[in-house]
């Protein structure tokens, strides 16, 4: 575990406060940008991490000593590849340096896609129980 990432948290909240004083800003506008891509998610710790869930995980952050890890699932970094490619990234995650401005905009898109693919996802799955 990285020295600046918070100890083990039992909420979003109390991860944020216990992150380094310079990017509890930064991660509660990346909270403030889930929420309003996500209303209706629920907030939880999951892998140790800031997670908002809806019909299972949307979303995942963390915040390391030089970078904001988001964790949109594969399907997530590969609907976004393109506006994706100048950060550092891997099947399901991606880098957001803390000394270049936070793309807020595309956590936005991202986790609002992401929502849609839940819920579709849901459906499918209620239906095929009928």
């Amino acid at each position: 575990m990285d020295t600046n990432k918070p100890a083990v948290c039992n909420s979003v909240a109390e991860y944020i406060a216990a992150a380094p004083a310079e990017v509890q800003d930064t991660l509660e506008k990346i909270c403030s940008v889930i929420r309003e891509a996500a209303p209706e998610a629920a907030e939880k710790i999951s892998y140790q991490m800031p997670t908002f869930d809806l019909h299972g995980n949307l979303v995942h952050f963390a915040v390391f000593k030089k970078h904001i890890g988001f964790y949109p699932a594969p399907s997530g970094i590969e609907a976004f590849a393109e506006e994706l490619a100048a950060f550092k990234s891997a099947k399901g995650s991606v880098r957001f340096p803390l000394d270049q401005p936070m793309p807020y905009d595309l956590i936005r898109r991202i986790t609002a896609f992401r929502v849609e693919e839940n819920k579709r996802k849901a459906e499918e799955k209620k239906a095929k129980r009928k």
